[in-house]
């Protein structure tokens, strides 16, 4: 198994650029996927995007030109550079793992919160 923990999140303003980091600790933790998640209120949790084991990674149409999913194995860590940030991002980002074949994620870090001001 794996264990989670993003940080990162913070008050920005709409255009501006924010980094999130999600350290995953554990045995083989480079042979997972890595998902990128958010929450706002009243929403569904939305997939934003996934970072295979080699750092191939795929977003979701609302982010895409925007947002860049990447890991670095050596540091055990993942990460979401977010760009042109709007209120529409304003959310609690997870980041979770899974290990193919399976297609369920299994482990989650605890969130952390970005807010968006215009």
């Amino acid at each position: 198994q794996v264990q989670l923990v993003e940080s990162g999140g913070r008050p920005v303003q709409a255009g501006a650029s924010l980094r999130l980091s999600c350290i995953a600790s554990g045995r083989a933790a480079s042979l997972y996927v890595v998902g990128w998640f958010r929450q706002a209120p009243g929403k569904q949790r939305e997939e934003v995007a996934t970072v295979s084991s080699v750092g191939f990674a795929n977003y979701t149409d609302s982010v895409k030109g925007r947002f860049t999913a990447s890991r670095d194995n050596a540091k055990s860590t993942v990460y979401l550079e977010m760009n042109s940030l709007n209120a529409e991002d304003t959310a609690v980002y997870y980041c979770a793992a899974r290990r193919p074949p399976r297609l369920q994620y299994d482990f989650w870090g605890q969130g952390t919160q970005v807010t968006v001001s215009s």
